[in-house]
């Protein structure tokens, strides 16, 4: 594995890049960021890419992965939900190699921030399955089992008392409703109940920026499963992609 890649987190709002320490899993330097083109078609976001890759000076040689959010299946966009509808049936890789001339691997933001957790955050050294949910619009998940991503498995879409689950218990929810730490933590209690029934994981890490408030509502979670706060932070999206470069 390479001693250095580079990551690029493609978001709604913002794209934010930076260098990665594969030993470490620290961004050199600060991670770099620009605002996410309008409209945001494929050939306007990766253009921004590029500009990103030339501000770093990164070369062919470093490995470069690119967190999208939306699933992502052998590299291409299924359907997407937060940037253009132009990303629908798009190879990523194949699309950036013949815009920019340069490999990269593509994967789904939730899923990058899994990898990024399990590899260098709160679930270093777990073994088993460790399943990372991110707190926010909605709520995105990655699973992995032994260190082994199990790709696009979307957790925030699972049907619960009639309803699908992020429309219940995201971070957006708690805000729009304006429900009291108590109140919330009851619709995740009832989210991460149903999730460790069905998968009996060894590890749940909650990201999302929520996270960073995690003392007022994870001790309120009854649950056999340890949950703890994720540690990377806006950098996950970052890290985990650099990360799946390497191994690619």
């Amino acid at each position: 594995m390479p001693d250095l890649a580079f990551g690029i987190d493609i978001g709604g709002s913002a794209i934010k890049a930076g260098r990665v320490d594969l030993g470490s899993g620290e961004v050199q330097h600060k991670l770099s960021h620009v605002t996410t083109p309008v409209p945001s078609t494929p050939d306007a976001v990766i253009a921004a890419v590029g500009r990103l890759l030339d501000l770093h000076g990164v070369t062919r040689a470093t490995p470069v992965g690119l967190s999208v959010p939306a699933p992502v299946v052998h590299g291409v966009v299924p359907f997407m939900a937060n940037l253009d509808q132009g990303w629908a049936g798009v190879d990523v890789p194949t699309l950036v190699e013949a815009r920019l001339g340069r490999p990269v691997v593509a994967v789904n933001d939730a899923d990058a921030a899994a990898l990024g957790e399990v590899r260098f955050g709160a679930a270093k050294g777990v073994s088993g399955t460790v399943i990372v949910t991110t707190l926010g619009t909605g709520i995105g998940s990655g699973v992995v089992v032994d260190g082994r991503l199990v790709p696009n498995v979307e957790l925030g879409h699972l049907e619960i008392d009639s309803y699908d689950a992020e429309t219940r218990a995201s971070a957006r929810q708690k805000n729009v409703e304006n429900l009291s730490w108590a109140q919330w933590a009851a619709r995740l209690q009832r989210y991460y109940s149903h999730v460790e029934k069905l998968f009996s994981p060894d590890l749940f890490v909650v990201g999302g920026a929520i996270s960073e408030q995690a003392p007022h509502f994870l001790p309120l979670l009854d649950l056999r499963t340890p949950i703890v706060p994720a540690v990377l932070r806006n950098r996950a999206g970052v890290v985990g992609a650099a990360y799946a470069a390497s191994r690619a």
